[in-house]
């Protein structure tokens, strides 16, 4: 279940685009709703907020995710996950990573030296401190979203192929890879929209099928915001779906239901 809560929270992250202008901006938010079937499992949020480091405006962005209802009786989920990126580079300056899933629990925070290629990480549950040599151009798990969706490469894609980055997660570079499935008309709550789908490789075994067992629907448009993530289980599927929005940088292109 850990590496499915991780899976959603970077994939309701991922949405892609061109490295044109920037696909979102301050007071973009998002709200996802996790269900299996008619049955709501949680919701999860994403929001850009504005900050200021080294003196600079940087974006704040925050994911938050949680369970509700009979789910929360039986497998509790309660995620905070935050990110400050510099406004040019797309880089992140730090993270927190404060979260309760099922009764494991993390309470970090990360300081990130770009020149230098480490991340300085504290962690309050432990009361530690430790300094991690890390690769160039290092995301971590909510700048990843952020960073994908101005990604030069991805207009560039034919079905098949692949973008990978490098993210820090768990204290460790973790390889994401996503390949380009194609394009679909997606049926959504807001009406018909032309979306980019993507699957990423995970590790089959235990929670999923197979390494492409994640499929995930972005707008084709200039927010390159996700609509929907499908995961399919060792036992059933789980899907999160748009549910509101506001703030969008770019015009949202819907066609709508008659």
């Amino acid at each position: 279940m850990k590496k499915l809560v991780f899976y959603f929270a970077l994939l309701i992250s991922v949405s892609i685009s061109a490295q044109k202008e920037s696909a979102y901006d301050v007071g973009e938010w998002f709200k996802f709703r996790i269900h299996y079937g008619l049955v709501t499992a949680g919701y999860a949020t994403l929001e850009v907020k504005e900050a200021v480091r080294d003196n600079k405006k940087v974006f704040h962005t925050v994911g938050y995710g949680y369970t509700t209802g009979m789910t929360k009786m039986f497998f509790k989920v309660n995620d905070d996950y935050q990110s400050f990126i510099d406004k040019t580079t797309s880089k992140p300056y730090s993270f927190i990573r404060k979260i309760d899933e099922g009764g494991y629990t993390k309470n970090q925070v990360g300081f990130f030296n770009q020149d230098k290629n480490t991340v300085f990480v504290k962690d309050f549950k432990h009361n530690t401190e430790k300094t991690i040599a890390v690769t160039e151009n290092v995301q971590d798990i909510v700048s990843s979203f952020y960073y994908l969706r101005n990604h030069p490469n991805v207009d560039k894609l034919k079905i098949g192929e692949s973008i990978m980055i490098d993210m820090f997660f768990d204290d460790e570079i973790v390889k994401f890879k996503l390949k380009y499935v194609g394009r679909e008309l997606l049926n959504t709550k807001f009406g018909k929209v032309k979306t980019m789908v993507f699957r990423p490789f995970v590790q089959s075994g235990r929670v999923f099928k197979e390494e492409e067992s994640l499929t995930v629907w972005v707008t084709d448009d200039e927010n390159k915001m996700p609509l929907r993530i499908k995961a399919n289980l060792a036992v059933g599927s789980l899907k999160a779906d748009l549910e509101a929005y506001k703030g969008l940088k770019h015009p949202f292109m819907i066609i709508p239901n008659k």
